[in-house]
């Protein structure tokens, strides 16, 4: 029935051929006027996994919590400290143009120049809260006085590694965003926002005397936009290296355009109806449309191997082109349907911005479908090859194949038990190497950018001189109403503080136990033995009422209190450390009606994030291996073709896992797409591999020579293809863009093994289960037979 519809499909799409080509380049001229009016564009609401305990906080306390979309602008002047006139009239102006800065909520803004910054004093009437810095004090009248007052009141007030360097040597601004932008209602451009930054605050007030240090998600998109043109020069480097390779593989100029043309074809698709999804193409995810460009080439390769073999053995092109049809539609669909699952298995993650990835990559492959396996065969039936050419491909096909007859001998039954055996120790040397791989990332500041990168140096510098940075995570302690005069609750905040800056990686912890304690203290007398928490309730709550500060890490009547965990790095090692702390002090200090939930904080949404891929990637792997064996069945009927094809694909899998650790490279949201490239791409040499192998034991060959012609045929073109893939982005290791540097490695590295595994490993775990389970019936071959 199945070799029927091919064959049904095939007389009819080459029947019409003309008519079918012209729609398809009706629909990529449409696609095309779509596709130009694609933006990059990125949020921060698309990182947060949706549903998790962790964002389920965040939202919850949003408004009232210090917002993890934030920005810090730190003004460090370059010789001397920041006690200077000139240093603070700088520290001003750059305050005022970060408030104006679109999406920057203004109320949020705080800065030594800020009035929402006290100094709370005790006097005899009791508690007196007023402005840092008056608003009667311009600049012109910094006077050496008057900056000495300024520089008494942020030590009174407690804000040296706040907003002024532990050293004095800079200070700190930090403002909230605000998304959707509330002047326009439209979604925060933060790629145009980090642009503003660098321009009207950076670029305007940064000189020979003051640096400018900015970090925030904003800034991070902003510069990972503007490495993404370095994207598009490693794609075009990796897409020229294809043309040559290509070419090179069928000395045919006319074929080589129309593989890439076919395989391009299928981007302005994808472009065109990510448009007219409504959809943007985020930073994050630039490289999915190539990485399915590298899925394209890898089939039109084949492609071309079928087309070339049949030339080569006296037919026409466009009898060959026909045959290429029919002889691997049904192959390529299985590996592209396969494909097709393993990125949509990507749903599963609950994080917005890998959904609509997910989605994306799922349009290319589909149209792979379309455009390698239909619209190719079609524009090579209109080529015309000589004499010539077609004798020079049968000799160059000879030549390619001898040396893979060496690599055939794998097929010999003793061979097949010892690569077998090898294989197998592979299998669980990598297993326990990668035992352990990190989920997250594995460097301070920006694992999207090179440790060298402005950002990540600002980043180190921000965390070197302040007590809070851009990394913290703020645990929520609920309590019942009216608990500002709860002892007991204040205490246990106190231990919970206290233990906390007791694990590796906290650099400070902040909490209302932490003011209350400084405020006692100044009730009396400044004796130091006073840094407790009051014993009497009335007292403690009537200093939590005094206190300005306290008004951001509490709720109306302490219904809840915040404590923020300042961090060194969210790095992975260290977020996962700290949340494991909490998990364990809230389950051994439980108090009747109080409950500690993590976690707001940037930190907190990246543990979140990290808890995510690391609880979905098992489900993930196990949905696409068990849909590469339900196709694998349905396609052969034969459970020896399921764990020939899966087990080198599992082997592969691991390697690569083992790979990421020994690099440093962690499983995040740029290289989970990766790893599921990876598994299409090895489907993809298994299944062409597979099928041929089948049909010379269909036409009554033993299982040795079946794979010595099946190498022969269908191997050449798959070490053409990893290598040519290989080479291509391997350049990207050389990307300004650690994430995309690191996808370069880690796909290099796949694609090569994936074509190893393939062509030693599926070969010798074949032979031995047909030793161990001999057939009793006839191979099934799915497709047409005579080919």
């Amino acid at each position: 029935m199945l070799t029927a519809f091919v064959r049904r499909l095939e007389e009819f799409l080459f029947a019409h051929r003309g008519v079918v080509l012209g729609v398809f380049a009706l629909l990529t001229v449409f696609m095309a006027w779509e596709g130009s009016k694609l933006r990059i564009s990125a949020g921060f609401d698309k990182m947060l996994p949706s549903g998790h305990e962790y964002i389920q906080t965040f939202d919850a306390y949003r408004d009232q919590l210090q917002d993890a979309n934030s920005i810090a602008v730190v003004v460090h002047p370059r010789h001397g400290d920041i006690w200077n006139a000139g240093s603070l009239k700088t520290l001003l102006d750059v305050t005022q143009a970060l408030t104006f800065l679109p999406g920057v909520n203004r109320g949020s803004v705080t800065s030594l120049w800020t009035p929402n910054i006290f100094v709370t004093e005790i006097t005899e009437e009791g508690f007196k809260a007023d402005p840092l810095i008056s608003g009667t004090v311009t600049p012109d009248a910094l006077t050496p006085e008057v900056i000495s007052q300024i520089r008494g009141r942020v030590v009174e007030g407690g804000y040296m590694g706040k907003l002024v360097a532990r050293d004095g040597s800079a200070a700190l601004i930090a403002a909230s965003l605000q998304d959707p932008d509330p002047r326009t209602g439209e979604p925060l451009d933060y790629i145009a926002l980090g642009h503003a930054l660098e321009a009207q605050i950076r670029g305007k007030f940064e000189n020979a005397d003051v640096e400018i240090q900015i970090i925030g998600f904003a800034k991070v998109v902003g510069d990972i936009a503007d490495g993404a043109s370095g994207v598009l020069l490693f794609c075009a480097i990796a897409l020229l290296l294809t043309i040559l390779a290509v070419y090179w593989y069928c000395r045919s100029w006319v074929l080589t355009f129309q593989k890439i043309i076919c395989s391009m074809t299928t981007l302005i698709w994808q472009f065109g109806t990510m448009h007219l999804l409504g959809l943007g193409l985020d930073p994050l995810a630039i490289l999915v449309p190539f990485l399915i460009f590298a899925i394209g080439v890898s089939h039109g390769v084949q492609q071309i191997n079928f087309m070339v073999r049949e030339v080569a053995g006296g037919y026409s092109m466009y009898d060959a082109a026909r045959r290429s049809f029919s002889g691997l539609l049904i192959p390529g669909v299985l590996a592209l349907t396969t494909t097709l699952v393993s990125f949509i298995t990507m749903v599963l993650v609950p994080i917005p911005m890998i959904r609509e990835l997910a989605i994306v990559a799922s349009i290319g492959v589909a149209y792979k479908v379309v455009s390698n396996l239909i619209m190719l065969p079609l524009a090579a039936s209109y080529s015309t090859v000589t004499q010539d050419w077609s004798r020079r491909s049968q000799e160059r096909r000879d030549n390619r194949g001898d040396w893979m007859t060496v690599i055939a001998r794998i097929a010999k039954p003793r061979n097949a038990w010892i690569m077998s055996g090898l294989t197998l120790l592979v299998f669980f040397g990598a297993v326990t190497m990668s035992s352990d791989r990190v989920v997250g990332s594995l460097q301070p500041g920006s694992p999207e950018l090179r440790a060298d990168a402005r950002y990540n140096q600002d980043s180190r510098a921000v965390a070197d001189k302040f007590d809070i940075g851009l990394d913290w995570l703020t645990v929520v302690v609920e309590a019942p109403e009216e608990s500002c005069g709860n002892v007991e609750l204040v205490k246990l905040v106190d231990q919970f503080g206290w233990e906390m800056q007791n694990v590796p990686g906290v650099v400070s912890a902040e909490s209302i136990a932490s003011l209350t304690k400084l405020y006692n203290v100044g009730l009396n007398e400044g004796i130091p033995l006073m840094g407790t928490v009051p014993r009497d309730g009335q007292t403690l709550d009537y200093i939590i009422a005094q206190a300005q500060e306290a008004a951001a890490l509490r709720g109306k009547g302490c219904k809840w209190l915040a404590v923020n965990l300042y961090l060194t790095d969210h790095k992975a090692t260290t977020i996962h450390g700290v949340v494991n702390a909490v998990k364990d002090f809230r389950v051994s200090h439980q108090m009747e009606g109080v409950k500690f939930r993590l976690a707001s904080g940037n930190a907190g949404v990246e543990a979140a994030t990290n808890e995510v891929l690391e609880h979905s990637e098992l489900p993930m792997m196990l949905y696409v291996y068990g849909a590469i064996v339900l196709l694998v069945f349905l396609a052969y009927r034969d459970w020896r073709a399921m764990l020939a094809c899966c087990l080198p694909l599992t082997v592969a899998t691991f390697l690569g896992y083992a790979f990421m650790k020994w690099q440093g490279i962690g499983l995040t949201v740029a290289t989970l797409p990766v790893m599921v490239l990876s598994v299409g791409v090895g489907v993809d040499y298994a299944f062409y591999i597979y099928n041929r192998l089948q049909q010379h034991l269909a036409a009554g060959e033993d299982i040795v020579s079946s794979f010595e012609h099946a190498l022969k045929e269908t191997g050449i073109a798959t070490v053409f293809t990893a290598l040519t893939l290989s080479v291509g982005v391997a350049t990207w290791s050389f990307s300004a863009l650690k994430f995309q540097a690191d996808m370069g490695k880690l796909l290099t590295f796949m694609f090569m093994v994936n074509m190893i595994m393939a062509i030693t490993a599926l070969p010798a775990f074949a032979v031995v289960l047909e030793r161990l389970f001999p057939r009793r019936g006839p191979v099934r071959v799915p497709g047409l037979m005579n080919h």
